[in-house]
């Protein structure tokens, strides 16, 4: 992979395959793709984002301290998530619902999180490799250079066994670009040749700040100061981010050092929760990109094949069902107890770790409450 100067794009706007020489090395990759597949693509896409609008309604109702939105960005999620081997590791800003989704993490591990839950997350080794969410802007591209550094030193990568060999892929926004971890993270992956995919979702705005003001140049450019192969493509085309992330994945994994993807793409809520969005953006410039959307994009590519209503009508079901699910399973999710903040912070038992629960445990015991009465006040 080479830096390529034009943005790549399989689906045009009315969802036809574009057969020409600029497309011409991603369509074997599409072409490998089944039915079945294609099909999976869509209903990832319409389940998490029937999930995302219920999970911020949650939020609105008190149930979650916040929400992370990521409507909009289905198509970067979906396509470079389906991309990644069973073997990758994954490691995620905050807003990649659907990635996790794809590896096999129950989505409501995330909400468990974000409604105060969860100390920490979920276990990777158990969902797919997908590791934990990083609130701390950027700080995952610096776990995913290291991670891949290793898997480097450890002779994970380069041996011609595609069901073996391991890459890594890390994705994080416009904003995180912005922030020094994930320039100190390529200046590593470039030293040491990394088997990782710098996967940028584009999504025009870094909370209030566009992207205008934060680079004169676009993004995938300043990859290439780094020696890294960069590439930018539309984003809201889900098997341009299927294709060339397969293909940076498997250059990756195969020796040929880390590999750079800028997907260009919109954030249509806000931010979190937390943010207005109509208080810095105009109304004309989300319509333009409304009339973007990677569903409905996709959804006319799959009807050309001669998909039919009932599978569309069955997705919709699906993802109303998931909402539903989400609705009833969140007020099952029990307060955890105070001493499990101690839990999973050292592999092996650790002397400070244990001397700060037994001092928990002390403190509590001094109100001389009993565990009814404690529950009975909570």
């Amino acid at each position: 992979m080479s830096q390529e100067s034009a943005t790549v794009q399989l689906l045009s706007p009315e969802g036809t395959l574009l057969r020409s020489e600029a497309t011409e090395r991603y369509l074997p990759v599409i072409d490998a793709l089944d039915e079945q597949q294609l099909l999976d693509f869509h209903r990832q896409m319409v389940v998490i984002r029937r999930f995302d609008l219920e999970a911020g309604n949650l939020q609105r109702q008190g149930q979650l301290a916040l929400w992370i939105p990521s409507m909009g960005q289905e198509a970067a999620q979906v396509g470079s998530g389906y991309a990644a081997r069973p073997q990758d590791h994954i490691f995620p800003s905050y807003r990649e619902h659907v990635v996790g989704r794809i590896r096999g993490l129950d989505p409501l591990e995330i909400i468990r999180q974000l409604r105060g839950n969860s100390h920490g997350g979920w276990d990777a080794a158990a969902n797919g490799n997908f590791h934990l969410y990083a609130i701390v802007l950027s700080s995952q591209t610096l776990h995913a250079t290291g991670y891949a550094m290793g898997l480097r030193f450890d002779g994970a990568i380069a041996s011609g066994d595609p069901e073996s060999d391991q890459a890594v892929i890390v994705y994080y926004g416009d904003g995180a670009s912005s922030e020094g971890d994930v320039h100190e993270s390529m200046v590593f992956a470039a030293s040491y040749q990394t088997p990782q995919v710098f996967f940028l979702q584009n999504n025009q705005w870094a909370i209030s700040v566009p992207v205008s003001r934060q680079s004169r140049t676009p993004l995938y450019e300043r990859a290439a100061g780094y020696g890294i192969p960069s590439l930018q493509i539309d984003g809201n085309d889900v098997l341009a981010a299927y294709a060339t992330t397969r293909i940076a994945l498997d250059e990756a994994r195969g020796g040929r050092g880390p590999r750079f993807i800028e997907a260009m793409t919109y954030r249509m809520g806000a931010h979190t929760s937390s943010d207005d969005p109509t208080k810095y953006r105009e109304d004309d410039e989300v319509d333009v990109w409304s009339e973007r959307d990677a569903i409905t994009r996709f959804e006319h590519y799959l009807r050309s094949r001669g998909v039919g209503d009932g599978f569309f009508a069955e997705v919709a079901t699906e993802a109303e069902d998931a909402a539903a699910d989400l609705r009833t399973r969140i007020f099952e999710l029990a307060v955890p107890e105070p001493a499990s903040m101690f839990a999973h912070v050292y592999s092996e038992p650790h002397p400070v770790i244990e001397a700060q629960r037994e001092w928990l445990a002390a403190y509590e015991a001094s109100f001389g409450e009993t565990d009814e009465a404690r529950e009975a006040r909570a």
